[in-house]
């Protein structure tokens, strides 16, 4: 799912419409509803932000290093691991969702101008299993379809807080 094949165009779309489309999703609903869980073992609306933001974190880093340095080595964080190093999990969801679409413009203002080729630069990623090219399309692709997943989500146990 998270290779499925997009334009860069509609990777940009996608991950430009991801802060509006959360905070329309969550308009109105109060801090508690917030944290609710639509079932057992299921994530809140905090929960999965703080996720798309541990997430962003780390593929957003990888995307400045590659296109700042020439074909350089990364070490893969996962973005599980990484979110226990955070306080995001434990942050209230309006401020969280600010510094989401902060981090966002900022990642979209490195992305936007890139020429085409610029997407193919690539890095040689480890600590995954064996090493593995990874290009700024492919970090871009994976967060852009990741997010959607997660949209659908939030989509989902919105719904149950309606119900």
């Amino acid at each position: 799912m998270y290779d499925t094949p997009r334009s860069t165009e509609q990777i940009l779309t996608m991950l430009e419409s991801t802060p509006t489309r959360l905070a329309d999703l969550t308009e109105g609903l109060l801090p508690a509803q917030l944290l609710a869980l639509p079932e057992p073992g299921a994530w809140s609306a905090r929960d999965v932000l703080a996720h798309l933001r541990a997430c962003a974190d780390m593929w957003g880093k990888y995307i400045v290093v590659i296109l700042s340095e020439d074909r350089p080595t990364i070490r893969a964080v996962n973005p599980t691991t990484w979110i226990k190093q955070t306080d995001y999990c434990e942050q209230d969801f309006q401020p969280s969702l600010g510094a989401f679409t902060a981090q966002r413009a900022d990642l979209l203002a490195v992305l936007k101008p890139l020429a085409p080729a610029a997407w193919s630069r690539v890095a040689m990623v480890t600590g995954a299993g064996n090493p593995r090219e990874r290009s700024v399309y492919s970090y871009a692709l994976w967060l852009a379809n990741h997010e959607r997943s997660h949209i659908k989500q939030i989509e989902h146990l919105v719904s149950t807080l309606k119900d």
